[in-house]
């Protein structure tokens, strides 16, 4: 059984005109909801075995307070360039090459694509996923590669309890 649980980084600060997009950082309702989030998994007994980012400021920054809520260590994230305005076949590609050790797998991105990607796994329906939100599929294989819908059970999808 393979656990993946896609997270929308929490919301980012649009104020500094001076910063890239990939340089954006969370603002405070973001800096609010990102352990809040975090805490939502750890209350559900949530452990995981790899946590993998986009190397955006605001989706590692979301990945590092997520990370200090459900005691992973921060300084093992991993960082995936191709997270970063990556399609849908390209999470797929990432999701395939994790390492088959690892059962329970955070990957910490962005929309569209992630709500994309969320939807071509799930059996079943998934919203437009907000800042923050969390879906949780399960997989009934044992290798990342055999990952697809026909295997998937969506588990659950959460989010913060505010309008975006």
């Amino acid at each position: 059984m393979k656990t993946l649980y896609l997270m929308r980084h929490a919301k980012s600060s649009w104020s500094f005109d001076d910063l890239t997009d990939k340089e954006r950082p969370l603002n405070s309702r973001g800096r609010d909801d990102a352990p809040a989030m975090g805490q939502a998994l750890a209350e559900r007994g949530i452990t995981l075995d790899l946590l993998v980012a986009s190397p955006a400021v605001r989706a590692l920054s979301t990945a590092a307070l997520v990370a200090k809520e459900v005691a992973y260590p921060p300084e093992k994230i991993q960082v995936i360039d191709r997270i970063y305005e990556a399609e849908v076949m390209d999470l797929l590609d990432v999701v395939r090459q994790l390492p088959d050790g690892a059962e329970s797998v955070l990957l910490v991105g962005h929309n569209n694509t992630l709500t994309e990607f969320a939807n071509v796994l799930s059996p079943n329906p998934i919203p437009e996923m907000t800042t923050a939100a969390i879906a949780c599929l399960k997989f009934t294989c044992d290798r990342w590669v055999d990952v697809n819908r026909t295997n998937a059970e969506l588990y659950f999808y959460d989010h913060p309890r505010h309008e975006n």
